[in-house]
């Protein structure tokens, strides 16, 4: 039998329905809670990503630092208190630049992200200087901050797979990975244990009476189901527009199809042993001259002789001796509508494998025989300054824990926990008006948005 009533009933069993519901149970104490979705947990959006986190960012403020260095504070907790179930490190994340004219942005961004709680900038910019090279397999006794490398033979060093014209990295050092799987496998579990009721089933409709929330309607199957309830989150990812319309609201919110390709590296030329590797410039892609000729006589394909922007980037997969490499590259950012199943463009693979190829030159032995790719991805689902909304929606009895971007898994713990204490009206961190659908009525704010520069997106 399915509850007539609970306490709380959240919508959405992706990272961030599952860290609220969490939260929610096992470190606040409410125990009716009901956890709805009609597919399994995890396995929408949150599977998709490269299962990193970091507390590199940008401003303006420290909200999106403060609260990244929050969420890998209860990450570490988890691991600890699990054993390391979801086998998390800190290799970090390794920007690298063949322009020189690069090594003053890389100086200011670690000098921001210091100013902003992120760790001390250590500047490298002699042999002799002594940089401390990651360890593969753990998060304890790690570093903080960033090291920015300017003498290229430390880098050729530390990094030898590196392209030779490299002439300085940055690596954030609070930054690593993890399994998406294990993580929410372990959060639901707990809460489970708690008292987290999992319904299988879809929220077609929300009752809201004298601008309070007073119950959801589910379908289940061929019949319906309707919960009473005073706290309703919405925690829909890619459907977090549609399912705030229930409400009534219309959220600033949009959708970027972001795709992932992973690839088995049999000639071992990936390096097991790389942070997350970020290449720092724009490129052209180097094709040859009858492969140039050909895509210059196709006008949907043409688009590859353009110069293709900045962020290629990419990981060892799972443990040392996996050989599967995983890339990413956002070189399109169109908005759109999310539908299902998701649909991939096929040269994306082969522009991928090139673009971080430009970075790894030993990756260019695949370019006359690549390996099969597999692609997967998901939709971005993000405000316009990809900053996250977490606290109360306009009406009441209504929360929101969304919008979350390509950061979700990272951001998705301390996320939860303020979700949490907005709905149980706990002291808020100084961090959370800076996350809340409220601020966008504020003029300062307003303001500061006419002028935002930077998102933080890779």
């Amino acid at each position: 039998m399915y509850p007539k009533h609970a306490d709380v009933v959240i919508c959405g069993a992706g990272i961030a329905g599952i860290s609220a519901a969490y939260h929610l149970s096992v470190k606040c104490g409410i125990q009716n809670i009901v956890l709805v979705d009609e597919r399994a947990p995890m396995s929408l959006t949150s599977d998709k990503s490269t299962e990193c986190y970091r507390n590199w960012w940008p401003g303006p403020g420290d909200g999106m630092v403060r609260m990244m260095n929050r969420s890998i504070d209860i990450l570490e907790e988890l691991a600890a208190e699990s054993g390391n179930s979801f086998h998390m490190n800190r290799r970090g994340y390794l920007f690298a630049s063949a322009d020189p004219n690069r090594v003053e942005d890389y100086q200011a961004h670690g000098e921001e992200a210091a100013s902003l709680g992120a760790g001390e900038l250590r500047i490298h910019d002699t042999s002799a200087s002594v940089y401390a090279p990651a360890q593969l397999s753990t998060y304890a006794q790690e570093p903080d901050g960033a090291d920015l490398i300017t003498d290229t033979s430390l880098i050729r060093k530390h990094f030898s797979y590196l392209s030779k014209d490299v002439v300085s990295i940055i690596h954030a050092r609070r930054s690593g990975w993890f399994s998406a799987q294990q993580l929410g496998a372990y959060m639901l579990s707990r809460a489970r244990e708690a008292g987290v009721e999992l319904i299988d089933g879809r929220i077609i409709d929300t009752e809201v009476n004298h601008g309070r929330v007073q119950s959801v309607e589910i379908a289940l199957g061929e019949h319906t189901h309707k919960i009473a309830t005073n706290n309703y989150v919405l925690a829909a990812g890619p459907h977090l527009k549609p399912g705030a319309r229930m409400l009534g609201i219309d959220l600033p919110v949009y959708s970027e199809l972001h795709a992932k390709v992973s690839f088995n590296d049999h000639l071992g030329l990936f390096p097991r042993d790389a942070p997350l590797l970020i290449w720092s410039d724009p490129q052209r892609i180097i094709w040859s001259d009858e492969e140039r000729h050909f895509l210059e006589g196709e006008e949907d394909m043409r688009y590859m002789l353009d110069e293709f922007p900045e962020g290629v980037h990419a990981r060892p997969e799972g443990p040392d001796d996996s050989p599967i490499v995983l890339i990413l590259w956002t070189y399109h950012m169109d908005r759109v509508q999310p539908t299902f199943p998701i649909t991939f463009d096929q040269t994306y693979p082969e522009i991928a494998l090139r673009g971080i190829a430009r970075m790894i030159p030993a990756l260019e032995a695949y370019f006359e025989r690549p390996p099969k790719p597999y692609i997967d991805g998901g939709y971005y689902t993000k405000t316009d300054e990809n900053r996250p909304l977490v606290g109360p929606l306009p009406v009441e009895g209504a929360w929101i824990i969304g919008a979350l971007s390509g950061f979700g898994l990272m951001a998705a713990p301390a996320c939860g926990e303020l979700l949490a204490k907005h709905l149980t009206s706990t002291e808020l961190p100084a961090y959370a008006h800076w996350f809340e659908l409220e601020r966008y009525d504020d003029p300062e704010y307003k303001h500061l948005l006419s002028s935002w520069e930077r998102s933080g997106q890779l």
